[in-house]
């Protein structure tokens, strides 16, 4: 099978994934308990007049099958309605959250995989020796700690008792020095036990590389051991880690909740949990959306990835 096909059929693999994103995106604030209306209004009383059109106006007074059309044709088209509780339109408050986390997630991964692939190569090809010893030891640390924990005492000790960062972020743009400055300790926070699993997995796997036949076929031909290492071994050892390294991306992505609310980071796991506590149903149901579909396609990218690196699973 080409390259294309095979991507072609993981593209149609991930449709009806998507779809089921869509659905239970969709269902899991209908399970809640009590009317969304009253939720809406701040549980307040109204008259009849105000309920119904407020019903009409979120389409609550369809049935459910016709109200997640209507939703899945307005997220379709990234129309997410207004927030009851700010009166905003969600996809703009989406647009705004959405760049932060993903330059803190970006970050974070990029650190984690300049930290833990050479890390594991010297891990591996030092087995035994204190180097190995010293990764492995910082592995099982960064692994260990939780990241709110570390979180907070990085804060303590830069931004309070050295006065090193800033404790809140600046008020100026993403993309300016200011803000790259702050970011670096929540990057090193949230990139911490992604590099630490990194290290120990390409570790695992390269010494299992290691032992192969065509290692020692490849030694006893005369190349080199940087060319052995890097050229066979490294990319026969990268196939798991290519598989953590994508669902890390999509966690750390995802899944910065903790790490926002500590660094008061204006990204989507803060505006989630300030949905949460105001209740604003629309948000919340775009923000789980958005993660949702972001973990669906980061998979069929390790998917493509695999792929290429190692032509075999395309059949």
């Amino acid at each position: 099978m080409s390259l294309g096909r095979y991507v072609l059929t993981r593209l149609l693999v991930a449709v009806p994934v998507l779809l089921g994103v869509t659905v239970l995106t969709f269902s899991f604030l209908h399970a809640l308990p009590g009317d969304p209306v009253d939720a809406i209004i701040g549980y307040q009383s109204v008259s009849p007049e105000t309920e119904a059109s407020i019903r009409a106006e979120y389409h609550l007074d369809r049935p459910v099958w016709e109200q997640y059309l209507l939703w899945l044709r307005d997220a379709l088209t990234l129309e997410f309605g207004r927030s009851p509780v700010t009166g905003r339109s969600v996809a703009a408050t989406i647009g705004r959250r959405l760049p932060a986390t993903l330059a803190l997630g970006g970050a974070a991964w990029l650190l984690a995989l300049a930290i833990g692939i050479p890390a594991g190569i010297v891990a591996a090809v030092k087995r035994g020796e204190p180097a190995d010893e010293l990764s492995r030891v910082a592995a099982l640390a960064g692994i260990a700690t939780p990241n709110f924990w570390l979180g907070l005492v990085l804060l303590l000790v830069f931004s309070v008792r050295l006065g090193w960062f800033r404790v809140i972020p600046p008020d100026a743009p993403l993309a300016s020095l200011a803000m790259a400055k702050f970011m670096l300790l929540p990057t090193v926070t949230l990139g911490t036990a992604s590099a630490a699993l990194v290290t120990r997995l390409l570790r695992s796997s390269m010494l299992r590389e290691l032992e192969a036949g065509y290692v020692r076929t490849a030694r006893a031909k005369g190349l080199r051991e940087r060319t052995v290492i890097l050229k066979h071994v490294l990319r026969n050892s990268l196939l798991p880690v290519v598989t953590v390294a994508g669902l890390q991306l999509a966690f750390l992505v995802d899944g910065a909740v903790v790490v926002e609310q500590i660094f008061s980071w204006p990204g989507m796991g803060r505006l989630m949990v300030q949905s949460i506590l105001q209740r604003n149903y629309p948000v919340i149901q775009a923000a789980v959306l958005v993660i949702g579909v972001s973990i669906v396609l980061v998979n069929l990218l390790v998917d493509i990835v695999y792929a290429v690196l190692d032509p075999r699973i395309r059949y």
